[in-house]
């Protein structure tokens, strides 16, 4: 299966990675940025954007100065694994803040959670009221974040 980044060159890699560091610019420094002139940097993040390549603009807002230092990892064992049950459980999830990430998993459990709130005591609620009300969710398994070494979002692509 071809990836769609395998057609792209070295001016879409630089719109790419330019805008991954720093999304406000203007077409007009984005174009200067990476030595092409206004009208075809204008057409290819265009055409990223239609591939769903670049999938939006936002601030990246920094969780520690909003007081949501407090970072868990939840193992989730499902009880059903059939494919109504993860569609169950992932509709769920999505309508809880405080989970900042999910991934399904190939391993000794089933689902890996990045839940963010402001304390241990906030927490312990998001897990007794939310985590553990989810569909078909047989156990949790928790581990907490004694500091984020590396938390950036994707900056560069590969060639």
């Amino acid at each position: 299966m071809q990836n769609v980044t395998d057609e792209f060159d070295r001016f879409d890699r630089a719109i790419l990675t330019t805008l991954a560091e720093e999304g406000r610019l203007s077409i007009t420094e984005l174009a200067k940025r990476i030595g092409l002139s206004k009208s075809p940097t204008q057409a290819r993040l265009r055409r990223l954007e239609d591939l769903g390549v670049i999938r939006g603009y936002r601030a990246i807002l920094d969780p520690i100065q909003l007081g949501l230092d407090h970072v868990a990892f939840v193992e989730v064992r499902m009880s059903d694994t059939r494919e109504s049950s993860l569609e169950a459980f992932n509709k769920a999830v999505m309508a809880i803040p405080e989970i900042e990430q999910v991934h399904l998993i190939a391993g000794n459990f089933d689902y890996l959670l990045k839940v963010r709130t402001s304390d241990m005591r906030s927490y312990r609620r998001v897990l007794a009221e939310k985590l553990s009300t989810l569909p078909h969710v047989s156990t949790t398994s928790t581990y907490v974040a004694m500091q984020a070494v590396k938390e950036d979002g994707l900056a560069e692509i590969a060639d």
